[in-house]
């Protein structure tokens, strides 16, 4: 379900349940902050996550969300591995993302889309609350007011509008990974602790 391959320092993780529209089980997110966990200390120059199909991913599995999965603690594990990484890490959004996916997404430096995907976190209207982190980051890139209008008017925002809002970073007709290579190219190319004084002064 969530498969890594590793070419030259960079880790792509993709999530591989496209007949389920890529919804997350708590084994899978468990395997995805596994990896996030893993990258650092072995040696990642760049994560990138992607996702199978035409859809990232439309949140938490409904049974286990309903069945405790949506105030799990792995959600706010795998956002602080991503964010914790030393090197560059990019959420490469081949379709749709949707409820607790985002905390990746959000957690990641960039994010990169395919025309007509859609962003939304409909925590308002499933009664879940967003995971603790998500809020912080997301209001970080869009503001309080485009904040809520995800968050509480569940509003599904197209990728044009989340890219002028800067949620979206950049919005892809080529063939998605191949500008996720591309954009990691100069970090990997960097000595490590290089890539890794940079991100600390963009990101704290």
């Amino acid at each position: 379900m969530i498969e890594l391959a590793i070419d030259g320092g960079v880790w792509t993780a993709t999530i591989n349940r496209p007949d389920k529209a890529n919804s997350l089980t708590g084994a899978m997110l468990a395997d995805l902050a596994d990896i996030a966990e893993r990258a650092g200390p072995e040696g990642a120059r760049a994560l990138i996550i992607t996702g199978a199909g035409r859809v990232f991913s439309a949140g938490a599995d409904l049974d286990e969300a309903h069945a405790g999965l949506a105030v799990s603690p792995v959600w706010e594990r795998l956002s602080g591995a991503i964010a914790a990484l030393p090197c560059l890490t990019i959420a490469a959004l081949n379709g749709t993302i949707a409820g607790g996916a985002m905390g990746m997404a959000l957690a990641c430096d960039l994010r990169i889309s395919v025309a007509g995907a859609k962003v939304f976190y409909p925590v308002m209207r499933l009664g879940f609350l967003p995971q603790p982190s998500d809020v912080p980051r997301l209001v970080r890139l869009v503001g309080p007011a485009r904040a809520s209008m995800i968050l509480m008017a569940g509003q599904k925002v197209d990728v044009t509008e989340a890219m002028a809002w800067g949620l979206i970073d950049r919005v892809v007709d080529a063939n998605l990974l191949d500008v996720a290579r591309g954009l990691v190219v100069d970090s990997v190319s960097a000595a490590p602790e290089h890539a890794r004084s940079i991100k600390r002064m963009v990101w704290g």
